[in-house]
């Protein structure tokens, strides 16, 4: 295992560890001080979908949301890793139909919804699901709904070249304090451009995007109402019961919070979280065997690693209070039994890590 990462989570069969998970994480003020960090904060590893809410700033800067009469839903489903059920799709199809554009327009790509009341009921009607199911369909008809609006071709709105994807990478950069030519590039899932780029960088971005003073007015005004649509609908963001969702509905509006594939998150503090002087303050967090979904007996889908230590995290740094770690404990406790499949106590997963605070000793 690399040196970039440190053990952040255990799962005990008896009172053996049987399996680990190794993390590296970053926490950054608006101001660009390393607040405390796990590992190496300066890892380099792809945003994935973490990066949507940064995504979508030039657009929003640039009026698109004005231009097309955007509801604050909708402005959220463009920053979204949606689940794809009924509802999620209405939203998407809404912002299409404002902007006079098709659902075959899009190039995501096709999967099923991970909403399972919507596999169901497509298989029930012996439908297949389409691009507006693709939990990045939002992304995709922003970044289509941006291209329209500059009078730019549609056809290869995904080509890194496209005058749109080269404006996203040129503002996430700036948003994150990197040259753009430091940043590397992908391609995700979802056919998207993609930005890997180290945790410290995204962490920055994320706390500027919670914290946009000194900004241009413009700039400030697109990351004010992006987190406020973002807070305002965290359901459109994920989903009913989903983390990134939970979270939010539970912090009440002190925290935005975006997952990503392959083990990543980013979260934004908004300013004043810690006092009335405090500035914001962004998380980036990366997970190093990717943390893949486990599927429960139900049908539902989990990671057992990232929610668990964002909590963790979230609770050393006292960015959350106990009110809202009893009211998630029950799914995603730091501490949690492992039972098998006839309900015996098998084991316990924990967290295993103490932040390291900058200033404090190693």
């Amino acid at each position: 295992m690399s040196s970039d990462y440190v053990p952040v989570l255990e799962v005990t069969r008896g009172r053996v560890a049987e399996s680990i998970h190794f993390g590296a994480a970053a926490v950054v003020d608006s101001n660009g001080r390393l607040i405390a960090s796990l590992g190496n904060p300066r890892l380099v590893t792809f945003m994935r979908s973490s990066a949507k809410p940064l995504q979508v700033i030039s657009f929003i800067e640039n009026g698109g949301d004005q231009v097309y009469h955007l509801t604050s839903r909708e402005l959220a489903v463009i920053c979204a890793s949606h689940e794809g059920s009924d509802e999620h799709v209405e939203v998407v199809k809404s912002i299409q139909d404002k902007v006079g554009l098709l659902e075959s327009d899009l190039m995501c790509g096709v999967h099923q919804p991970y909403n399972l009341a919507a596999q169901e009921a497509l298989l029930k009607r012996g439908e297949s699901p389409t691009q507006n199911r693709n939990n990045c369909s939002g992304k995709h008809t922003g970044m289509l709904a941006y291209a329209r609006m500059r009078g730019l071709p549609l056809t290869n709105y995904l080509d890194p070249e496209h005058p749109i994807q080269k404006i996203i990478l040129a503002t996430v950069a700036q948003m994150c304090g990197i040259p753009v030519n430091l940043v590397e590039m992908g391609t995700d899932r979802c056919s998207a451009p993609n930005f890997a780029m180290p945790l410290y960088h995204a962490a920055l971005g994320f706390a500027r995007l919670v914290d946009a003073r000194g900004m241009a007015p413009e700039r400030a005004s697109a990351c004010r109402r992006i987190v406020a649509a973002m807070m305002a609908n965290p359901v459109m963001v994920s989903g009913k019961g989903r983390f990134d969702t939970r979270l939010m509905e539970t912090c009440e509006g002190r925290l935005v919070a975006k997952g990503g594939a392959e083990g990543y998150y980013a979260l934004g503090i908004p300013p004043n979280a810690l006092g009335s002087s405090s500035p914001g303050v962004g998380i980036a967090l990366k997970i190093a065997d990717g943390d893949l979904s486990i599927r429960k007996a139900n049908g539902d889908t989990y990671n057992r690693a990232r929610p668990a230590v964002v909590l963790e995290i979230l609770r050393q740094m006292g960015y959350i209070g106990q009110k809202e770690l009893d009211t998630l404990e029950e799914d995603y406790s730091p501490t949690k039994q492992v039972f098998n499949v006839r309900k015996l106590v098998t084991g316990e997963t924990k967290t295993v890590f103490t932040i390291q605070k900058e200033g404090s000793p190693a």
